[in-house]
């Protein structure tokens, strides 16, 4: 029997030519399992409040400089069978494939993979991203600079859709495997 999906740590795929990027992302999705709010170490220290800690969920993350070789992260993951569940791609990466680019040629090779665009810029519009993609629900679009709420609730809504999609294609599978059995 399968390994209950809802056990694993998610693991999400930053690609990006930008090393400072890699680290803002590992700063807010990485290994740390707390983060303190300012503003509350703030009070504390005034008014002698404790401080609160907001506990999160912790993302396995690795990171790309260049869309080629997140697809190579990506066919590893897939012989290792450990898929990643969202992947952060930014536009701009020159020399090579460039963030739609990425995405297109992830999406041949894992078709389920959530993916949210990172950009400043509007290198494409919506009219051309839906030429390319359709219009799918496996897709958004993060401007930057963005805030790390929303880089957290984009990493939890997305890995947990990928999550049960996953668990809900196992489960049909596994009474497909069954219903032939009867027949």
């Amino acid at each position: 029997m399968n390994t209950p999906l809802t056990n694993l740590t998610p693991r999400i795929l930053v690609v990006d030519d930008n090393v400072a990027i890699h680290e803002d992302f590992r700063k807010i999705l990485g290994d740390r399992t707390s983060i303190p709010y300012p503003l509350e170490n703030v009070e504390a220290e005034l008014f002698g409040k404790s401080t609160k800690v907001s506990e999160r969920m912790i993302f396995r993350l690795d990171c790309a400089s260049q869309g080629q070789e997140a697809l190579i992260l990506v066919e590893r993951s897939l012989q290792a069978k450990d898929h990643y569940a969202l992947v952060f791609v930014d536009i701009r990466m020159p020399p090579g494939l460039d963030g739609i680019e990425t995405i297109e040629r992830i999406w041949q090779i894992c078709p389920d993979m959530q993916a949210v665009i990172c950009t400043a810029y509007s290198d494409y519009s919506w009219d051309e991203i839906t030429s390319r993609f359709g219009h799918t629900d496996n897709l958004l679009i993060l401007k930057k600079p963005f805030e790390t709420v929303e880089v957290l609730q984009v990493a939890h809504a997305l890995t947990r859709k990928w999550a049960v999609g996953r668990q809900s294609r196992l489960h049909l599978e596994e009474l497909e495997r069954r219903l032939e059995r009867f027949n």
